[in-house]
């Protein structure tokens, strides 16, 4: 079965720190972008950063830039993400996907294959 499962995040004060992480079965991550989406209240779901598995480049929409770090070990076919300096902003439900990803100038996507996590809530008090 195609699939990703994410395990991580929880709740956190302000400053803190969390980590998500997703691993693929069924499929691995050769050549296709991988990354994190998330939905935040009142918005709709929004690219996090993203990894082109064709060349490794990462890119990140602006409000992760410089917090959140996007990894991933394609023999593992995991990826992660860790979030520091967390605001109640980023409060929402963080979603890994496979074959799709949006964030800053990048666009990707593999007419094989998409895949997402079942999601992840996040909850950042003041």
């Amino acid at each position: 079965e195609v699939q990703l499962v994410q395990s991580g995040g929880g709740s956190v004060q302000a400053g803190g720190s969390l980590r998500l992480s997703c691993a693929a079965s069924g499929f691995s991550f050769d050549d296709v972008a991988i990354g994190w989406f998330r939905q935040v209240p009142g918005k709709e779901r929004e690219g996090v950063a993203c990894i082109n598995s064709r060349d490794g480049s990462i890119y990140h929409e602006d409000f992760a830039r410089g917090r959140f770090f996007i990894s991933s070990d394609n023999v593992k076919n995991t990826m992660a993400l860790q979030m520091n300096s967390l605001t109640p902003d980023d409060t929402g439900v963080y979603y890994c996907v496979a074959g799709f990803c949006r964030a800053g100038i990048y666009y990707g996507r593999d007419s094989r294959l998409e895949v997402w996590g079942a999601g992840s809530p996040v909850t950042v008090s003041s």
